[in-house]
């Protein structure tokens, strides 16, 4: 398919090449590592921006505001404009923003970035539901997993890829070198993805304000969002208090963190293996599985004496476990509510993700205050009790 074919309605049976959802997935990797290189980062950038340890959280939440609000008003532009001009100019928007963040000398200008660096991210939510558009029924939860392998490799690797970086060089390396990268592939995606049209002929304001009656008529969005979004909590609470655990018991340096963290990148192989479940008609036990994976992995980590070996192996286990039920947990979402239409995908999409994406923030923010008040325990109390409860709520299907 070249790049003046245009995508309205029904795809054909060999509309996404193996090269083509490669190059998707790609993309959804590199555009996502964008939201989390600075999480580990947080101590050598508020130091050279001059802020305050109370302020510095502001580095990484800036982002995530500005991803949320992209959830919410961008990426439902899917459903209006062409969808390869807007997936390149929200990566452009993006890679203006990177280059700003790097040569940032000071706290506003950096946070201003940061904001929009969220906002230019969400591209990827954008990508994802294009995939869907392009697949055949018979195959799209298997495009859309090998497509959210992309993402989930970005996720993973952004962390240790980031401290690598500024360990060798600085912490405006990163910035700079993820906004050539952003560059390069802005291009790459302009002069290979085929154009789509959607169908929808509307105001913006008006795609707007169709949202919440998407959410409120839509039984499955809700039910999907929801069990990603105890999934999503308890992921972002054990990857916020796990370093935490680590640096605090087992005496980790911030390399030593960084190499832990790639024990979550076995979770993305669970995005391709989802998504052919949910071709199968498997999507209710492989959601009970997942979240059984995650509450598993908080379980597993009261084996052993906190700072010895076999609890540092169950730590490992643990964050392969939780990963790989949230990762998986993820594609069935998407696989079930693009499915339930493909005029309205985009905005499905965004419902789904701003849903759980919120819950996310939540996680990490009751994470590290659990962990402040009651160390490892507490925190992983609460982490546990959050698959439970998308448990509880599974069993009322």
């Amino acid at each position: 398919m070249t790049m003046n074919a245009t995508i309205e309605t029904a795809p054909e049976p060999d509309a996404v090449s193996q090269r083509l959802t490669f190059v998707l997935a790609a993309a959804c990797g590199m555009i996502a590592a964008n939201i989390y290189y600075a999480q580990p980062l947080i101590a050598p950038i508020s130091a050279a921006l001059g802020l305050s340890h109370e302020a510095a959280g502001l580095i990484v939440t800036m982002t995530q505001i500005g991803y949320g609000v992209g959830l919410l008003f961008i990426v439902p532009l899917g459903d209006l404009v062409e969808n390869r001009t807007l997936i390149c100019s929200v990566i452009t928007l993006g890679a203006a923003s990177l280059l700003a963040a790097g040569f940032a000398t000071h706290a506003l200008p950096f946070l201003i970035a940061a904001l929009f660096i969220g906002l230019g991210s969400v591209a990827v939510q954008i990508i994802i539901p294009y995939a869907a558009h392009l697949a055949p029924e018979a195959i799209r939860g298997r495009v859309v997993g090998n497509v959210s392998t992309g993402l989930m490799f970005g996720i993973m690797l952004a962390r240790p890829v980031s401290s690598f970086v500024t360990a060798a060089t600085s912490w405006h390396a990163v910035f700079f070198g993820s906004a050539a990268l952003m560059i390069v592939l802005a291009t790459v995606l302009w002069l290979t993805l085929p154009k789509r049209k959607p169908v929808a002929r509307m105001h913006y304001g008006t795609l707007l304000l169709s949202m919440p009656h998407l959410a409120l008529t839509t039984p499955l969005l809700r039910r999907r969002a929801l069990y990603q979004a105890s999934l999503f909590g308890c992921f972002t609470l054990f990857w916020t208090v796990a370093p935490l655990q680590l640096a605090g018991v087992f005496g980790f340096s911030q390399s030593g963190i960084a190499l832990f963290a790639l024990a979550g990148v076995a979770g993305v192989f669970a995005a391709p293996i989802a998504g052919r479940l949910a071709d199968r008609g498997h999507s209710r036990i492989a959601t009970l599985v997942a979240m059984l994976l995650a509450a598993f992995g908080f379980l597993v980590t009261y084996i052993g004496a906190a700072g010895s070996m076999l609890n540092l192996a169950c730590l490992v286990v643990a964050a392969i476990a939780i990963d790989i039920g949230v990762q998986g947990n993820v594609v069935l979402g998407f696989r079930a509510i693009f499915a339930l239409g493909h005029e309205h995908r985009s905005r499905l999409n965004g419902l789904y993700m701003a849903t759980f994406f919120a819950a996310g923030a939540a996680g990490s923010a009751i994470g590290a205050w659990a962990f402040a008040q009651g160390g490892w325990t507490l925190a992983s109390g609460i982490g546990l009790a959050l698959p439970v409860a998308g448990l509880l709520y599974a069993a009322t299907e």
